[in-house]
C-alpha cells in the first residue's frame, strides 16, 4: 500500500480494501447460507455487514487519535528541548521575564492556532499493536495479542487444510464426469488402496515441507505474487457467478435451500464475521490514501458492494447446486458437473485456484504470527537469543495449525470457530475498546473543543456499549448451540 513512501488514490486505497476483504472465507460461504436458508442468512449476513462497517469507522477514529497523541508527544518534545536551550543562555533572563510556562499547562489550541497543523490527520501508520500500547493497560495488550494469535493461528489452519483438500478433490475427482454430480467420503478409494484421507494427508504433507520453511524466514518481494493470484481469484469469481446463471436461467437449477434453518445460524455467524474482516489490517489499507475526506462515506459504498457481491456468489450458487452436494470449498462444485462446466480446463483451473491463491499467503500469515509471538513476550524491542529467535518461534508458529489440519479439513467448520471466537474479538471488542479508551485518554489533553475530523459517525457512547453486548450475545449463542450439538450426538 504505502510501497516506497508513495501514496495512493482513496478509490485505490478502497479497491485494496475490496480485495483484502473477499478472500477464501467467501468460498466457504455458500454452504453456509445453504444450510442456514436463504432468508435466515440474507438478514444476517446484511446485519453483519453494517456492524462490521461501524467497527471499521471505530478503528479509523482511534488511528486519527493516536495520530494526534503521537503528533502532541512529539510537540511537546520539541517545546521541552527549546525551552531548555533557552534556559542554557541565561538563567537570570528567565527568571525577571517571569513568563515561562510550564509546557504540561500550555493549552492544546495555543499550538493549533500557531500553525496549520491538524493534529488528527493520519499520516503515520498505526498499527493496532501499537494503539493497544497506547491506550490499553498491561492486561488489555495482552488479551489484544493473543487474540491476534489465536485469530492468525485459525487462518493458518483454513489455509493448511484448504490447499490440500483442493488437490485431493482434483487429483480423485470424477473429472470424466461419467457418474454425474456424487459426494465422497474420506474412506473412498483415490489410488488403487490409497484412500481419499490418505491423499489429503500426503498432499498436506507436500504443502508443509514445501511452505513451511517460510516460516523461519521473512516473506519479501511478494507484490507481483498477489496481484497475479488477485486476478486469478476474480477470474474465477466472475466464471463461477457467470456459470451458475446460466445454468439457473436454462431452468437446470437443483437447489431448493430451506427458508431459515436455525440450527445453521451459528456456523454462519462465524463465517461472515470470518468473511467481513479487516479491521486487523486498516492502519495499512487507510494511511496510505491522499485524500481521507471523503474516506468515511467510500467505505461504506465498499462495504455496500462487498455485501452485494457476497448475496449473488451464494444466491447463485444455493440455487444452482443441491444443497446436499455443495463442498465446503465452493470451487470444487465445479471440477466434477459437466452439465455446469464441460471444458477440462476450466474446470481445473476453478479447482486448483484456491491452491495457487492461498500459497502465496501462508508464508506471509506465518511471519506476522510468529511476530506477534515475539512481540507478546518482548515488546521492548529487544533481542532473543538464536535458538528461540530461529527455530522455537517458527515451530510454535507452524506445528499447531499443521496439526489441526491433520485432524480434520473441515473447512466450513474451522472458517466458523475462528470466526466466530477469534474473529468477534477483532472485529467486534478490540474497536469498541480500542475508540472507548482513546476518546477517555485524549479528551483531559485536548478538551471537548478540538474535534476528531475522523470521529465515526456511531460516536454516541451508546453504540460502543451495544457492539461489546452484541458480541457478547453472540459467543453466548455460538458455545450454547455448539454444547447442544455436541450433548446430542
Amino acid at each position: 500500500m504505502l510501497c516506497g513512501g508513495l501514496y495512493v488514490s482513496t478509490v485505490v486505497g478502497l479497491v485494496y480494501m475490496f480485495n483484502l476483504i473477499v478472500g477464501t472465507g467467501a468460498l466457504t460461504m455458500p454452504k453456509a447460507f445453504a444450510t442456514a436458508g436463504w432468508v435466515a442468512s440474507l438478514t444476517l449476513i446484511s446485519v453483519l455487514a453494517f456492524m462490521s462497517y461501524m467497527t471499521t469507522t471505530f478503528v479509523i477514529e482511534a488511528m486519527a487519535a493516536a495520530n494526534a497523541e503521537l503528533r502532541w508527544k512529539r510537540r511537546e518534545q520539541e517545546e521541552v528541548h527549546e525551552s531548555d536551550s533557552t534556559t542554557d543562555y541565561s538563567d537570570e533572563e528567565v527568571v525577571t521575564r517571569g513568563r515561562a510556562e510550564p509546557v504540561e499547562t500550555r493549552p492544546i489550541l495555543s499550538v493549533q492556532r500557531g500553525g496549520t497543523v491538524d493534529h488528527f490527520d493520519i499520516v503515520e501508520r498505526v498499527e493496532m499493536g501499537q494503539m493497544a500500547s497506547m491506550f490499553f493497560n498491561k492486561v488489555g495488550v495482552n488479551m489484544f495479542y493473543i487474540c491476534i494469535i489465536v485469530y492468525l493461528y485459525g487462518d493458518l489452519a483454513i489455509y493448511a487444510a484448504a490447499v490440500p483438500m483442493s488437490l485431493m478433490e482434483v487429483a480423485c475427482g470424477n473429472h470424466s464426469c461419467s457418474t454425474g454430480a456424487v459426494t465422497y467420503n474420506d474412506t473412498d478409494s483415490c489410488w488403487g488402496p490409497v484412500k481419499r484421507k490418505d491423499a489429503y494427508r500426503v498432499f498436506l504433507s507436500i504443502f508443509t515441507l514445501l511452505l513451511g520453511p517460510f516460516t523461519f524466514f521473512n516473506a519479501q518481494k511478494t507484490k507481483y505474487l498477489q496481484i497475479m493470484t488477485s486476478l486469478m481469484r476474480w477470474i474465477a469469481f466472475i466464471m463461477m457467478i457467470i456459470l451458475a446463471l446460466i445454468r439457473i436461467g436454462k431452468g437446470h437449477g437443483e437447489g431448493h435451500p430451506p427458508v431459515a434453518q436455525l440450527s445453521g445460524v451459528p456456523n454462519l455467524f462465524g463465517v461472515c464475521v470470518y468473511s467481513f474482516m479487516c479491521q486487523h489490517s486498516l492502519p495499512s489499507l487507510v494511511t496510505p490514501i491522499s485524500d481521507k475526506r471523503r474516506m468515511g462515506s467510500l467505505v461504506l459504498f465498499d462495504y455496500v458492494l462487498i455485501l452485494a457481491f457476497y448475496s449473488l456468489l451464494s444466491f447463485t450458487a444455493i440455487f444452482c447446486f443441491d444443497s446436499a452436494l455443495l463442498h465446503d470449498m465452493y470451487t470444487l462444485n465445479f471440477t466434477d458437473n459437466c452439465d455446469v462446466l464441460n471444458v477440462p480446463f476450466l474446470r481445473y483451473f476453478l479447482g486448483l485456484f484456491p491452491v495457487f491463491t492461498i500459497s502465496t499467503n501462508f508464508p506471509i500469515i506465518a511471519v506476522t504470527l510468529r511476530n506477534n509471538w515475539k512481540t507478546l513476550f518482548h515488546r521492548d524491542g529487544g533481542t532473543y537469543p538464536w535458538l528461540v529467535d530461529r527455530v522455537i518461534f517458527p515451530l510454535i508458529t507452524l506445528v499447531p495449525p499443521i496439526l489441526v489440519a491433520f485432524c480434520t479439513h473441515n473447512l466450513e467448520a474451522l472458517v466458523g470457530i475462528t470466526g466466530a471466537y477469534a474473529g468477534t474479538g477483532i472485529q467486534y471488542i478490540i474497536p469498541a475498546f480500542l475508540v472507548f479508551l482513546s476518546r477517555r485518554h485524549l479528551e483531559p489533553v485536548f478538551g471537548r473543543d478540538v474535534v476528531n475530523k475522523h470521529k465515526s459517525p456511531f460516536h454516541h457512547t451508546g453504540w460502543v456499549v451495544f457492539v461489546v453486548l452484541w458480541a457478547a450475545f453472540c459467543l453466548m449463542f455460538v458455545t450454547a448451540n455448539i454444547v447442544l450439538n455436541e450433548t446430542k450426538t
